[in-house]
């Protein structure tokens, strides 16, 4: 009646779901794992991302899948530098008040880029508000979410006792992941988001 061969019909009793599918479907969940927590990035770099989770795949085939499923970076090219940023995931608890009574009780965190001879670094800082001092931070290539969760796990090695304490930033795409959302709870903290830069571009000596 449905006028099938017998032979290919036999055999997608034995397996209807192939192997090739089952590898493109762990391909596009690592892809939209980065996606989600990194929602600016390209799918160059998705690729990059879930080659570093263990989903190798060609840049070609990242880029196939990410447009069969509409994964493309909230920065549209011809916006140019006037990037408009998204919404924040926590409340406002600072209101431009940068001050606090003692120590781990306000942070404040931001990202600056810094150009080099081998190319553009990003250093993101972790500051207590009480005493000025930078207790965190971490620098990489890129700007990804992972260089806001390395800088703050390492100001909570070096001040361990954290609980409750506010970390303010403004709505960079990298302070509204899922990946610092969840570091924020490992770690007993608050989450807090402005809308404008909390501390001063950090030169480097």
């Amino acid at each position: 009646m449905l006028k099938l061969a017998r032979q290919p019909y036999y055999r997608w009793l034995d397996e209807p779901v192939t192997a090739a599918e089952v590898e493109e479907a762990h391909r596009a969940q690592a892809l939209f794992a980065a996606h989600r927590d990194d929602p600016e990035f390209g799918y160059r770099f998705l690729a990059d991302e879930a080659r570093d989770a263990g989903a190798g795949m060609a840049d070609r085939t990242a880029w196939r899948i990410c447009r069969d499923n509409q994964w493309w970076s909230v920065f549209d090219k011809k916006r140019g530098r006037a990037k408009k940023a998204g919404p924040p995931v926590h409340d406002d608890l600072v209101n431009r008040v940068f001050t606090a009574t003692g120590p781990n009780r306000l942070w404040l965190t931001d990202i600056t880029e810094h150009a080099t001879g081998e190319g553009k670094l990003y250093l993101c800082a972790v500051k207590d508000a009480f005493s000025n001092r930078i207790v965190g931070y971490s620098i990489d290539s890129r700007m990804k979410s992972r260089l806001a969760v390395t800088a703050l796990d390492n100001a909570v090695a070096r001040r361990q006792s954290v609980a409750g304490c506010i970390l303010h930033s403004d709505r960079g795409s990298q302070f509204r992941s899922r990946k610092l959302v969840r570091a924020l709870g490992r770690h007993q903290m608050v989450g807090s988001i402005g809308r404008e830069r909390c501390i001063r571009p950090i030169r480097p000596c």
